[in-house]
C-alpha cells in the first residue's frame, strides 16, 4: 500500500502521488496510460477550465479550484511519464517555464521600456520569432488548436498578410457563396463534396466572427450552453405539467421549445 503524504498543500506531495500512481502497487488505469492516450483528457480538461472560468454565481471560484486542480494533475501525470523513460522531470518543466516567462518578459526581468500591453506584444512575438529561428516570410505557422478557434487564427495571420476582405459586407457575401455550394453538393447527394462544402461555410463563418471582433469559440460556447439553459427547461416545463416530454410529436416538442424561450427571457 502506497503511503498517503502528510502535507497535501506542497507540490512535491503532489508528485508523490502521482508517482504512486504510476508505480508497482499503483491504479491500474494511471499505469496504462501513455502520452497519447492522455492527449484527449487535456482537452476535456482544458475545456471544464474555460467553462468554469466562464460560469457564474458563488461555486464559480471552487469550480476553478477543482478544474485547475484537473489541469495540473494533467501536467505532472505527463512529466512523471516523461521522468519514466529519462527524457525530462516537473522541476526541468517549471524550469523551462520559468526561463522562458524571463526571456519573453525583459520590460519586467531587463531593462526594456514598453509604453502598453501593444509594445508587449510585439516585442513577444519578435523575442518568440528569435527563439524558432528563421521562417519563411508568409508561412501562417498556427498552432494546433481546436478547429474552429484554429480557423480564426489562421484568419488573425492571414489579416496580417493583407490577405483578407475589407469588411463585414465581404466575408458575409463569402458566407452566402459557400452556403450556395453547399446546397448544391447537398442536391448531388456526394458525401465527399458535402464535407468540402460544410467545412468551407465553417471555416468562413469562423473569419465573419473575427471581422464581427467576436471569437467565434467563444461565441460558440456561449450558443451552446443557451442551447443546453433551452432544452433542460423544455423538458422542465413539460414535466411540470404531467407531460411525458419524449413521447410528444415534432411539432409538439417545438411548442414546448418556443415556451421554454419565453420563459428564459423573462
Amino acid at each position: 500500500m502506497a503511503k498517503t503524504p502528510a502535507d497535501l498543500r506542497n507540490i512535491e506531495s503532489l508528485v508523490e502521488i502521482v508517482a504512486s500512481l504510476r508505480g508497482p502497487d499503483g491504479c491500474p488505469w494511471d499505469k496504462e496510460q501513455t502520452h497519447e492516450s492522455l492527449t484527449q483528457y487535456a482537452i476535456e480538461e482544458t475545456f471544464e477550465l474555460v467553462e468554469a472560468i466562464e460560469s457564474a454565481g458563488a461555486e464559480r471560484d471552487q469550480k476553478m479550484k477543482d478544474e485547475l486542480g484537473d489541469v495540473l494533475f494533467q501536467v505532472l501525470l505527463h512529466s512523471q511519464l516523461a521522468s519514466e523513460r529519462g527524457a525530462f522531470t516537473l522541476n526541468d518543466v517549471i524550469e523551462n517555464v520559468a526561463t522562458k516567462l524571463i526571456r519573453r518578459h525583459p520590460h519586467v526581468f531587463g531593462d526594456v521600456k514598453v509604453s502598453g500591453s501593444a509594445d508587449v506584444v510585439k516585442n513577444w512575438e519578435e523575442i518568440k520569432k528569435q527563439e524558432k529561428g528563421a521562417k519563411p516570410e508568409y508561412a501562417l505557422n498556427v498552432p494546433a488548436l481546436p478547429a474552429l478557434q484554429r480557423a480564426y487564427k489562421i484568419g488573425k495571420r492571414t489579416e496580417k498578410f493583407k490577405f483578407d476582405w475589407e469588411n463585414v459586407e465581404g466575408v458575409m457575401l463569402k458566407v452566402e457563396e459557400e452556403f450556395d455550394e453547399l446546397r448544391e453538393a447537398l442536391d448531388n447527394d456526394v458525401d465527399s463534396e458535402i464535407e468540402h462544402e460544410l467545412g468551407d461555410v465553417l471555416f468562413s463563418l469562423a473569419q465573419l466572427g473575427r471581422h464581427l471582433q467576436m471569437e467565434p469559440e467563444q461565441v460558440l460556447r456561449k450558443g451552446n450552453a443557451r442551447f443546453e439553459e433551452r432544452f433542460n427547461k423544455m423538458v422542465e416545463l413539460a414535466k411540470a405539467e404531467g407531460i411525458d416530454w419524449g413521447a410528444l410529436s415534432t411539432e409538439e416538442k417545438e411548442g414546448y421549445w418556443l415556451k421554454a424561450k419565453a420563459w428564459l427571457k423573462k
